[in-house]
């Protein structure tokens, strides 16, 4: 039948139609009763479903860079993303993640747009942050190739002035680690090289390259920061050794040595301070994280009198807008 005639397709429903019987009282009354029954159970469901989404508690957000093994990388096998997720299971939510690669700008496109709220790995002084108590305390490490034998120990080992030396450096503008300021001063230059802890982010990695180069043989020994070095220097195809470089003496206003915190906005105290709460009832949940990790841990400074500097990568002020451009924490 074509829908062209709209009135022979009226005349055939209407001679198709069936006879209405009206339902008797008691049936209308079942029927009503029934459909009462249903509303009631649908709007208790919806009831529970909302009582359940308010009482979720919100999840913990958090800005990190997807390619910063041993840290934290887009996968989570990093460090610092084991050390989220127990945080997460405390508070009975999960992580929720903003990427952002560690370069200039770094705390201002991410904790300062509210992208995020908490930053794993900063600092314990970074001054453009909030922190938290320290969770752990680490330091720059010799690497070498354990078949060389040269168990170097000191920054004042003669050898140094003549052995291939590789230092970290921050940022553009290739800023010097604290152990390349101590080479410096002790005359040690021509014989240094640099490694850019950013390196080339399209490949995985990129902090790794200093300590493959020693694995190569490129140089004979590098001065890199010890989470990062320990964790890279267990995965060549070579037998690695990794020694904390000791603080000398004539270096006490240039430290080795530094606390790792977790940064908030400031201000943000009661996010501060439970999170300090979390770090003190999941200690030794960290700290198992950061042995499997293989984390050099330097033993406890006191805070105060102590210079804000920074390890390679840990937040690195910047000069030009008070952002800080780092990897490696």
């Amino acid at each position: 039948m074509c829908s062209r005639f709209p009135e022979a397709r009226g005349k055939a429903a209407a001679r198709l139609m069936p006879a209405y019987v009206v339902p008797a009282a008691h049936d209308l009354f079942r029927l009503h009763t029934s459909l009462r029954a249903v509303i009631a159970v649908f709007a208790l469901m919806l009831s529970g479903a909302a009582a359940a989404h308010a009482q979720a508690p919100a999840p913990l957000r958090v800005c990190a860079d997807p390619n910063n093994l041993p840290f934290s990388n887009e996968r989570q096998e990093g460090f610092e993303n084991k050390i989220a997720e127990v945080l997460a299971a405390e508070l009975g939510t999960s992580v929720e993640y903003t990427w952002w690669a560690q370069r200039r700008g770094f705390i201002r496109n991410t904790l300062g747009e509210q992208r995020c709220d908490v930053l794993m790995g900063v600092p314990a002084d970074l001054e453009m942050v909030l922190t938290t108590q320290p969770y752990y305390r680490s330091t720059y490490v010799f690497v070498t190739r354990a078949d060389r034998g040269l168990d170097i120990q000191s920054l004042d080992d003669a050898r140094l002035r003549t052995l291939h030396v590789g230092v970290q450096l921050i940022g553009d503008d290739g800023t010097n680690t604290p152990p390349a300021h101590a080479l410096s001063r002790r005359g040690i230059v021509r014989n240094v090289a640099g490694y850019m802890v950013y390196g080339d982010y399209a490949q995985p990695d990129p902090p790794a390259r200093i300590i493959e180069a020693v694995a190569r043989s490129d140089i004979d020994v590098a001065l890199a920061w010890g989470p990062m070095a320990a964790f890279f220097a267990a995965r060549q195809p070579v037998a690695m050794r990794v020694v904390p470089i000791p603080a000398e003496p004539a270096e006490a206003r240039l430290p080795l040595s530094f606390d790792i915190a977790i940064g908030v906005r400031k201000g943000e105290v009661e996010r501060r301070d439970a999170l300090d709460a979390l770090l003190v009832r999941r200690r030794s949940h960290i700290e198992a994280i950061l042995d499997q990790y293989r984390v050099p841990l330097a033993a406890a400074a006191a805070r105060e009198g102590d210079p804000p500097a920074a390890p390679a990568g840990a937040g690195k002020a910047d000069g030009g807008d008070g952002d800080a451009a780092g990897k490696g924490t």
